[in-house]
């Protein structure tokens, strides 16, 4: 690596496109590159960067699981950089996360921008910082500080992370590298600060209340648990000493079940960005939308365009409904800018992308339109035949629909090829998921652009097929239908819902349910029943609740009854009587119903379908299924998506537990010809491609 020489500082760049991994082969020539400089004369001090305005992302993660793991490493990195005979500063920019971190902690110093974004992401992976973090953090910035970076695993800006201590320097006017040279010639003679010597200040208070605010290991939380460990013995333990159990516990972490299915999620997500061939969406980005329909949904499109940068018009015919969207959005703004997660100025900006307006000739020249009415078809189509008048030629013509086909909304225009399903999850500028549905005739360069606008609005895009419910919904229906089954036949809704909770779900179907509006899926279940009538059982009792007038919160009655001013659930007698009646109706005599039962009769239903849409084509990949699970329906992480999870159960166990079902319960039950198919031939979903069941051969990587 050549060495740049300013003023007698060494200048050493980390260069690793696409965001300089810290790998063997972008460590290497780092680590030659202080060894050279340690004998120059000329040479005062030292700074290290990152190539194209970014320091370092992190580890690499292809290492991640092997035995031995390749050489040399971070801990590698950070050794040589505590042993080097001159000051080393970390001149940081961009993204300085997990391993990256880690690193600029090992140097001396370190200079910020303020947009730098600083932290340990390790926590979503079920792992922590294993090169020293856990040790180093709360050495510079105490224990409470360390413990919410670690454990929230989110990063914090150069000007919080100077605030914090954890940054000595915030570069606010000039080049970063320029200021970094300029504080790096001022050390010259100067003793070495090395974290590694600093006495972390006592707070065995921050300790036991992370511990109580943690998770139960056995609920998703061992990775939190151990890490909250590993900073207790930065306060009372030797630097060496606790460098070695943090050591140990990341390698326990590493062979855990729970690591192993957040790394799955996180090779899955990073499969799920690409196409369904496998390939990168070539580079696109919006400049310029229009999102219709000034409802929940539609505000929180507009806000999410807002967010990534675009400029966005939000409309609606009736300017009623604008003037609210307007309070609404800026209301939201200002209770985030009041907890102090955005700046005045920042919000102003924000603020100032987002027009209004009540005539759809907004859509005549922008980049994207999302359409976000009524979830009726005739609505939609309606919308659709207008737009397709009014917008440009090449305009993406999006539709948010969670259920509806995108043929017959396409099929209203001369550009089918333009339209595509833009299936966002409630609240929009929050939920990550983003299902991007591809119609008949949607092209490949729709969907690319698709993909492409995702992750602009910092979503997880997932690609999916046209059919009823597309992946999440349509598996949800299978879910929530045999939830209520069995209701029937003798669980209650906090039964069910304990179960679903206690397997890792924030809540289960009913209270979800209540949350999110039974008169919703009502609505598209009577849609449903008038163009086709169910067939075989069908629980009535959801419905009947809706009947009452009971659609959840909302209402303060669904499932359960609700307090004024309370969003705990209270059991009803009401529905205790609604559902023992709908009971008695259809014949069924109700019994005691085991957790173990519940469990299995909701999951193994789920992953049923799941294997029925990757037959189907619906979904590419089984990743993509997992991927739309844990993070559009809150499926716990820990135990990796549905697909992972049955992986892990396995699925010869799975199917001969729904052939019993099937006895007792009818043809429903019947295993999905996949299923059976990777069953009997002890075969996995995490080994299944296309064309490939019988062979099992891997279509990705899986940790």
């Amino acid at each position: 690596m050549p060495i740049a020489v300013r003023d007698g500082v060494a200048v050493i760049e980390i260069d690793s496109p696409p965001v300089n991994a810290l790998g063997p082969q972008s460590i290497v020539p780092v680590i030659e590159a202080l060894e050279a400089v340690q004998n120059a004369a000329a040479v005062t001090a030292v700074v290290l960067t990152g190539a194209r305005g970014n320091f370092s992302g992190g580890a690499d993660m292809k290492g991640f699981g092997q035995d031995p793991p390749p050489r040399p490493n971070v801990r590698d990195l950070i050794e040589v950089l505590e042993k080097s005979s001159k000051p080393v500063v970390a001149a940081l920019d961009g993204n300085v996360l997990g391993g990256g971190f880690e690193t600029a902690l090992g140097c001396d110093y370190r200079v910020a921008v303020a947009s730098a974004r600083l932290g340990f992401p390790e926590i979503k992976r079920g792992l922590l910082p294993g090169a020293g973090g856990t040790q180093r953090a709360p050495r510079l910035a105490g224990a409470q500080a360390a413990l919410e970076l670690i454990l929230s695993g989110e990063p914090v800006d150069g000007a919080r992370a100077t605030a914090l201590g954890l940054v000595d320097v915030l570069a606010e006017g000039g080049d970063l590298l320029d200021n970094a040279v300029a504080f790096a010639k001022t050390l010259a003679g100067a003793p070495r600060k090395r974290a590694s010597e600093i006495a972390a200040p006592p707070d065995d208070g921050a300790i036991e209340a992370a511990r109580k605010r943690a998770q139960p290991e056995a609920r998703g939380g061992l990775a939190e648990h151990r890490a909250i460990d590993c900073v207790a013995d930065a306060l009372h333990l030797p630097f060496a000493e606790g460098l070695v159990r943090e050591r140990e516990r990341f390698m326990e972490l590493i062979a855990s079940e729970q690591s192993k299915a957040r790394l799955h999620i996180f090779f899955a997500e990073r499969e799920a960005a690409k196409l369904p061939d496998g390939s990168a969406p070539p580079a696109f980005a919006v400049r310029t939308a229009t999102v219709i329909g000034g409802g929940t949904m539609g505000t929180g499109i507009a806000t999410a365009c807002a967010n990534a940068g675009v400029a966005v018009t939000l409309v609606d015919l009736a300017p009623d409904v604008i003037e609210r969207a307007r309070g609404i959005i800026a209301g939201n703004y200002a209770a985030t800018a009041r907890k102090g997660k955005l700046s005045q100025e920042e919000m102003d900006a924000r603020i100032a992308r987002i027009t209004f307006a009540t005539s759809l000739d907004a859509a005549a020249d922008v980049d994207v339109v999302i359409e976000a009415v009524f979830e009726e078809m005739g609505v939609k189509q309606d919308v659709f035949r207008k737009l397709d008048a009014i917008a440009k030629p090449g305009t993406i013509l999006a539709t948010n629909t969670s259920t509806l086909d995108i043929d017959a909304i396409a099929g209203v225009t001369v550009r089918p090829q333009d339209v595509v399903g833009m299936h966002f999850f409630s609240p929009a500028n929050v939920m990550k998921l983003l299902e991007i549905v591809r119609g008949a005739k949607t092209s490949p360069e729709t969907i690319a652009k698709a993909l492409a606008v995702a992750k602009q609005l910092q979503k997880v895009g997932v690609v999916a097929g046209n059919c009823d419910g597309f992946i999440g919904n349509r598996m949800l229906h299978q879910y929530t239908r045999e939830a209520g089954f069995l209701l029937e036949e003798g669980a209650t809704p906090q039964q069910i819902d304990g179960v679903i909770r206690d397997f890792g779900f924030p809540m289960g179907p009913f209270a979800m349910g209540d949350l999110a509006g039974l008169d919703v899926g009502w609505r598209i279940r009577r849609a449903r029943n008038a163009i086709s009538p169910p067939k075989g059982r069908y629980s009535k009792i959801g419905d009947e609740l809706c009947e009452m007038g009971r659609f959840g919160q909302k209402t303060s009655a669904g499932f359960y009854r609700y307090e004024p001013g309370s969003r705990t659930p209270v059991p009803d007698p009401v529905v205790d009587e609604v559902i023992a009646r709908n009971a008695r109706e259809a014949g069924i005599e109700r019994r005691e119903i085991s957790d173990d039962e519940i469990l299995k009769r909701c999951m193994y239903l789920l992953i049923n379908e799941a294997a029925k849409i990757l037959d189907e084509g619906i979904a590419a990949r089984p990743g993509d299924v997992d991927v739309v699970w844990v993070y559009g329906y809150a499926f716990p992480a820990f135990r990796g998506g549905p697909l992972r999870w049955a992986d892990w159960i396995g699925l010869k166990t799975i199917v001969d537990e729904m052939e019993a079902f099937a006895r007792t319960h009818g043809d429903y039950w019947t295993p999905a010809p996949l299923l059976r198919q990777l069953a009997e031939s002890g075969g996995t979903f995490g080994a299944w491609k296309r064309g490939s069941a019988a062979e099992g051969q891997a279509v990705t990587a899986h940790a």
